[in-house]
């Protein structure tokens, strides 16, 4: 705390507690609805912070949860913590969002509209889902059964892309994963090595948090081998490089201003500042993205954050990348200047400490905070939602800041700026088509169920193109390890139930 600052202490924002809470009920009937987590997480950060702050919580961020609906979730959180803060609020999906409600508490402490704020989000997908499978039903608050649920996925696809199945992260994330290592000159077998080798590390930092899920290490050749225990879902991926949403677990953060955590007699060690950070977009539509090999607002964020730092991605002591497949801290690592052996987490991962869908950073940010009390100087958190669509970074340092929070952090005007000519998507073909990327979906007992390609036709236009289960010599092709199909030329020809299908040449 030797750096000086001309800030008044009461718009610094700082976070003060952390609280983390993992439910492993040995009766389903136990399982804590994801309420109770949340409001469990809370109580854990403020004994974290040391000081009374839950009654004094003037904003309140909830993360969206998908495990169970509930009407109005943040005011019923705020009915059992009995407060009425002035800003309440629930959001929309989106694994970027708790790095959003951090960043925006700290700007809101920073303009003086708050002095206590609070992030929090939870899911009880496993306990869920076990009551499922076992026709059990759980005693929780009723599920809101007229509340809409979110848009995701699908809601935002072209329907060729819906029928063909490339609609979910875990079929349209290889689209990257095949893009990026071959503009990267990798072979697909250099391209797993390197998935296979930052997966087992994200696995190492899981085998030592104690929130984790699963809390082992496991192999690189272990993460990339195909087995009965770790199928292959869409090419390249294997269930053990895919996030795990079957867990049950709360986290939480309090913030307030420096001059009231010092009211409060906070010990100092407690405190981590968010120095800033930034966000930016694509469409939702993943098909008007003009290239598959890089992500434009993740570049511009990540930019951004690292002139925050002074101006490279080495000044960071501790750094935190999403992680729901890995193309994203691969393609994350090199915007930032970063070698191939760097720890990108303090957490674990979303596939081994776990992925409680939207809330994972909220996790991310608890493992950054003891990062930096025990002593990191630097953190960079970041964090990305949608089909490498939405981005946010935030900076957090030990030290306090040197000047006040920038309020204007949005880096869309950047992304756009770089962003190509878009193709225009046909949903018929015919002639001759190039791989823009590829992946290949498999059925739940290792079998093949058909391919999928992203074409350039002969006038640059983009359609997507089927490869059936029987078409063997294709599938050979899209699969070799040592030469990537990306640029591969082929023919497209419509197939009798008015999908494009694409043959190797």
């Amino acid at each position: 705390m030797t750096d000086k600052t001309n800030t008044p202490e009461d718009r610094i924002p700082v976070i003060v507690g952390i609280g983390e809470i993992v439910d492993r009920p040995k009766e389903i009937t136990e399982g804590l609805e994801p309420l109770d987590l949340l409001e469990q997480a809370l109580q854990r950060a403020e004994q974290d912070a040391g000081a009374k702050l839950l009654g004094e919580i003037q904003s309140l961020d909830v993360v969206n949860f998908l495990s169970w609906r509930y009407r109005d979730p943040e005011k019923l959180l705020a009915q059992r913590l009995g407060i009425q803060p002035a800003h309440c609020y629930y959001g929309p999906v989106g694994g970027e969002t708790p790095i959003r409600y951090i960043h925006e508490a700290a700007k809101r402490i920073a303009r003086g509209e708050c002095t206590v704020a609070a992030v929090c989000g939870a899911e009880a997908q496993s306990t869920v889902t076990k009551a499922e499978r076992a026709g059990v039903k759980l005693p929780w608050t009723p599920f809101a059964h007229d509340v809409a649920e979110p848009k995701r996925g699908a809601a935002f696809q072209k329907p060729l892309a819906v029928k063909l199945g490339v609609f979910r992260p875990v079929t349209v994330y290889p689209f990257y994963e095949a893009a990026s290592s071959a503009h990267w000159g990798q072979t697909p077998r250099e391209s797993m090595a390197e998935s296979g080798t930052l997966w087992s590390r994200y696995s190492e930092v899981a085998a030592k948090n104690p929130n984790a899920w699963l809390k082992r290490r496991y192999a690189p050749e272990e993460i990339t081998t195909p087995t009965a225990d770790n199928r292959l879902i869409a090419w390249p991926y294997n269930k053990l490089m895919v996030a795990n949403p079957s867990v049950n677990m709360g986290g939480a953060l309090l913030l307030t201003s420096l001059a009231k955590a010092r009211a409060l007699g906070i010990a100092a060690g407690k405190l981590v500042f968010p120095l800033g950070g930034a966000s930016a977009e694509d469409p939702p539509d993943y098909l008007l993205r003009d290239q598959f090999y890089e992500s434009h607002p993740q570049n511009a964020v990540l930019r951004a954050v690292m002139d925050i730092a002074g101006g490279s991605g080495k000044k960071f002591d501790a750094i935190e990348l999403y992680s729901c497949f890995p193309c994203v801290p691969k393609m994350a690592r090199r915007t930032l200047g970063l070698s191939a052996d760097v720890q990108p987490t303090g957490t674990g991962g979303l596939t081994f400490f776990g992925a409680p869908l939207n809330s994972y950073m909220t996790h991310a940010t608890c493992a950054m905070v003891r990062r930096l009390r025990e002593g990191a100087g630097l953190g960079l958190l970041y964090g990305q939602g949608g089909f490498v669509t939405k981005h946010h970074a935030l900076v957090v340092s030990k030290a306090a800041p040197r000047e006040t929070m920038a309020q204007g952090t949005n880096v869309q005007g950047e992304a756009d700026r770089n962003k190509r000519a878009v193709p225009e998507f046909v949903t018929e073909a015919s002639g001759k088509g190039k791989v823009e990327s590829f992946t290949v979906l498999y059925g739940r007992g290792g079998e093949v169920e058909h391919g999928v390609v992203m074409l350039r036709t002969e006038d640059d236009r983009r359609t997507l193109g089927r490869i059936p289960a029987g078409d063997r010599a294709t599938l050979a092709r899209l699969l070799d390890m040592n030469r990537t199909p990306v640029g591969s030329l082929g023919e497209i020809a419509m197939a009798a139930d008015g999908v494009p299908e694409w043959r190797v040449a």
